[in-house]
């Protein structure tokens, strides 16, 4: 069943649009949730639109939840919405109010795809007694930090027309980086807490562009003594690849 539509947010002050997809059979327990988070050029609807998720949705065993942040990178902007207390905080309750899913975190899943990768992994990691799962697709896990250092030294004349824009109005106009969208300092202070981590599942396609950011990242992981697991194959930074990635993940998962 996929249900689409809009709820009000009191942290956006707003209405919200948002895609709810169920197993077609709906059992009487609680069942568990996987948030599904879109990339940079994405709404609600693209992983509806672009993968075979309806597919794998209606015949698992999950509830799958679409939400929209526009081209926020998930942050509390400085100019704009708190998209990321919108995801992280009201979301699951708002869900949980209205469907009969879990609210043990072991059965509590984040996904996402480029920007949307690394807005599961902030989540994950800011909240890591929230989420069992974190899978994270061709994410942009390193792309925020160094392209900030370069676009504060160099300018941002190479990045287009809106993307200065989507930076001015998340990080403010003298692009500051903060430790809350640091993957790499969430990891950390994630680790130093002591609480059990999610498990983390990242892919990335060989021929992506993001590949070596990957690399060095989970050297990082590990550095800090965080296990995750990295499945690479041959692929591009496009939906074919990100439709595989969601199907590995929910066979390998059994979401």
């Amino acid at each position: 069943m996929r249900l689409s539509g809009t709820v009000y947010s009191n942290v956006l002050e707003m209405d919200t649009d948002i895609t709810i997809i169920t197993p077609n059979d709906l059992k009487d327990e609680p069942y568990q949730v996987v948030y599904l988070l879109h990339g940079l050029c994405g709404n609600n609807k693209t992983w509806l639109d672009y993968t075979m998720l309806p597919f794998y949705a209606e015949h698992g065993r999950s509830i799958y939840v679409l939400p929209e942040v526009g081209r926020s990178f998930y942050a509390d902007m400085q100019y704009g919405q708190r998209y990321f207390t919108y995801i992280a905080d009201e979301l699951p309750v708002i869900v949980r109010n209205v469907f009969r899913v879990s609210a043990d975190r072991d059965h509590t899943v984040i996904l996402g795809g480029s920007m949307g990768g690394y807005g599961a992994l902030k989540c994950a990691l800011s909240r890591p007694e929230q989420y069992g799962l974190c899978g994270a697709f061709s994410s942009c896990c390193l792309l925020l930090r160094e392209g900030l250092d370069d676009a504060r030294e160099h300018g941002m004349d190479g990045w287009g027309v809106q993307m200065p824009r989507d930076f001015a109005a998340i990080f403010g106009d003298d692009l500051t980086w903060t430790p809350e969208n640091d993957l790499l300092a969430l990891a950390e202070r994630a680790k130093a807490s002591g609480s059990p981590l999610p498990t983390l599942y990242l892919t990335c396609g060989r021929q992506d562009g993001f590949y070596p950011d990957h690399e060095r990242f989970l050297q990082s992981l590990a550095g800090l003594g965080i296990d995750a697991t990295f499945e690479h194959w041959d692929g591009v930074h496009d939906f074919p690849y990100f439709n595989e990635a969601l199907r590995r993940t929910i066979e390998r998962f059994s979401l």
